[in-house]
């Protein structure tokens, strides 16, 4: 990841913190930090399929997040200070989690199209869609997955021995 070409030219990066089942994200995030660049994470609206992505300070910014009933670490509710990607410079580059992928680039999310849902915000930025990558152990590549009409395929899917 952190010697991809699309990773090393961009400035404003949102990427998810990891839940057990995922690939472990904390080591990008510091790498994130180390190279000076802008980290956005998750701020999901429970019973909707809307989400904000919201500046972190620093990997150890973590911390202070609070955890929700997903057992999912983010900013809360009532936390107004920090950055939203779209309020600002938008972002480079988003890294997705998932539960399944296939080739063609479909996404098995867990059912709640909050990254679709984002995407679309994305797309009527001034800058434009960010560039996706998802991040998944080869056993989560499948023959096909289940698509809706309103699902936003990912640029790239990155796995080992892909």
């Amino acid at each position: 990841v952190i010697g991809h070409p699309k990773y090393q030219e961009s400035k404003r990066i949102a990427i998810f913190l990891s839940m057990p089942d995922e690939i472990q994200t904390e080591e990008i995030i510091k790498d994130i930090f180390k190279q000076g660049k802008e980290c956005f994470i998750p701020r999901y609206k429970p019973d909707s399929n809307h989400m904000d992505m919201l500046k972190l300070s620093s990997a150890e910014d973590i911390s202070s997040l609070t955890l929700t009933s997903w057992n999912i670490l983010q900013p809360s509710d009532d936390d107004s200070a920090r950055e939203e990607a779209l309020a600002g410079g938008g972002l480079d580059l988003i890294f997705m989690p998932g539960l399944g992928f296939d080739k063609k680039g479909n996404r098995l999310g867990r059912g709640k199209g909050y990254y679709d849902t984002y995407l679309e915000r994305c797309m009527k930025h001034p800058s434009g869609k960010p560039y996706t990558i998802a991040l998944a152990f080869r056993e989560q590549i499948c023959e096909s997955v289940p698509v809706a009409e309103n699902d936003v395929q990912v640029d790239e899917i990155l796995y080992e021995d892909c």
